[in-house]
């Protein structure tokens, strides 16, 4: 299966090199990788990039012949790139892994369009672990019920530019869908000053940034006499590229849609 990456001059985008360099194993072939124009990787050996030998496949910052020569392109960039790029994957009839964070309903709508040409994979956190999780706070939520209070507390690295993270709004979407409510009539995102009393049913946020975490996530379930926690915390990014190969090869073959990473675990 024929791989390209975008954004492959990143800290994420060279994880994604890596694997898939590393998993040839696993039928596994880097075609391409695509950086922004004027990126300092740009001519460069996509094996040295990603910290291994060479590879003879030349960084380049045109992403047209990649998606045109790709099975499957991963991309972890930014929601105006990811925009842009679901597109040339509807073209191409390319298999289209998406991991970017905050994308607006505006880029949503832009991958549902895609979508109906081509298998596209689109998820805030690509980590086995967090997208069990997910399933377990939809479950959870479904349970216990109004009378447990939800809040949803995420930490990431001084450098992380939103928030709350996209894996946090994921949970409470989560919670919410096992509540059968709508998040966006739900959610507490901010606490200043005097609030009041904490609504029923409310589904709470908030946001830890700090160092080099790389993303930690608790959603706690507090009710009378007890707490509930359910927590991941991740050490390292290769778990969201292990996700993101383990959902371009799940997808092959796929009929045109867009899924998320519960359909490639069969949640």
């Amino acid at each position: 299966m024929k791989f390209g990456v975008v954004g492959c001059a990143g800290r994420m985008g060279r994880m994604l090199l890596r694997e898939v360099l590393t998993s040839r194993d696993r039928g596994c072939e880097l075609v391409g990788a695509v950086a922004r124009e004027g990126s300092s990787a740009l001519g460069h050996d996509a094996g040295i990039l990603a910290g291994l030998d060479p590879c003879n496949v030349r960084v380049e910052d045109d992403p047209v012949p990649l998606f045109a020569d790709a099975d499957a392109v991963l991309d972890f960039t930014t929601p105006t790139a990811t925009r842009r790029f679901s597109a040339l994957a509807a073209q191409g009839k390319t298999i289209h892994v998406i991991g970017t964070t905050g994308l607006s309903d505006g880029d949503e709508n832009a991958l549902s369009k895609a979508a109906r040409h081509t298998p596209i994979i689109q998820a805030a956190n690509m980590s086995l672990g967090v997208t069990l999780l997910e399933a377990l706070v939809e479950r959870v939520a479904r349970t216990l019920g109004d009378e447990y209070d939800i809040e949803i507390l995420e930490m990431h690295h001084r450098r992380k530019v939103d928030a709350p993270s996209g894996t946090a709004l994921a949970l409470g979407r989560a919670a919410a869908a096992g509540r059968e409510v709508a998040l966006d009539e739900k959610a507490v995102r901010s606490r200043d000053g005097h609030t009041g009393a904490r609504e029923a049913g409310a589904i709470g946020f908030a946001t830890l940034r700090g160092g080099d975490v790389v993303g930690d996530h608790t959603v706690i379930f507090a009710g009378d006499g007890e707490r509930l926690e359910l927590t991941h915390k991740a050490s390292g990014r290769d778990i969201y590229a292990r996700g993101a190969v383990r959902a371009a090869l799940w997808a092959h073959g796929r009929k045109p849609g867009l899924y998320t990473m519960r359909d490639v675990l069969d949640l």
